[in-house]
């Protein structure tokens, strides 16, 4: 399974816990109302924020704190100004790992994920020294015990995805940003439901490491994605089907 693959896997489940102690209602709402301050609080008119709202509720979040968040974003009510930075860095082994965040205080935030890095054997590197290394793609993902590939890819092609692959549990779709939300609400008409759906940053290749390398860089990754006001992090780290974190 890819590297991408099998880390948003395993931060889906993650976050599937983190939304009992509101971490990951937290990073959507700030989402959104980046988003409706951006492009405004017409979802029609506004592809960012759409993806916003739907990744809300997959996470079942309410609708008041969905209509909250485009309020605060669209400035109907008072809220925290958010400013969007990135960065960019190594990992044990040398991984790529490129980090998206939405703060109110940026000496704070960039500080955090200085230190994080520093301390879990990565470096911060300079703006644009991995980030040629990933694209933006939409990621739609399906329990393969329950769907066979076939017929995920004869629904998921005729509703213009680019790809679908298979390995492990796991069947995936990948979409270009622009046709994602088309992809993902043509296969739920279809009666597909998905395990985890996305526009994310993906790597145009992995590098694989040994176990204790990838132990360690995949705590890297995990400590950066828990902290309050990282939104994603992307790596080009390849995770093996068999691999087993706790050995």
């Amino acid at each position: 399974m890819s590297g991408h693959s099998k880390w948003a896997t395993i931060r889906h489940k993650k976050g599937a816990q983190d939304a009992k102690r509101g971490k990951v209602f937290s990073k959507i709402i700030k989402e959104i109302t980046i988003s409706a301050r951006l492009g405004g609080g017409e979802v029609e008119s506004n592809p960012r924020l759409r993806t916003a709202i739907s990744k809300a509720k997959g996470a079942n979040m309410p609708k008041d704190n969905i209509d909250r968040a485009i309020k605060k974003g669209t400035g109907e009510l008072g809220g925290t100004d958010y400013v969007e930075l990135s960065y960019e860095g190594y990992g044990p082994g040398g991984v790529a790992i490129l980090i998206d965040t939405l703060t109110d205080n940026k000496n704070r935030t960039a500080a955090d994920i200085r230190s994080i890095f520093s301390k879990n054997g990565g470096n911060l590197g300079e703006n644009g020294c991995v980030a040629y290394l990933f694209n933006r793609k939409g990621i739609i993902a399906y329990d393969a015990s329950r769907y066979s590939e076939d017929e995920i890819m004869e629904a998921a092609l005729e509703a213009g995805a680019d790809d679908v692959t298979s390995e492990g549990d796991s069947i995936e779709i990948s979409t270009t940003p622009e046709d994602f939300e088309t992809v993902l609400d043509a296969m739920t008409a279809a009666g597909f439901e998905h395990e985890m759906a996305e526009v994310s940053r993906v790597a145009d290749t992995t590098v694989t490491l040994d176990a204790e390398k990838t132990r360690k860089a995949l705590r890297l990754v995990e400590l950066l994605d828990d902290h309050d006001d990282v939104q994603e992090v992307a790596t080009n780290l390849d995770i093996p089907d068999d691999f087993d974190p706790e050995e």
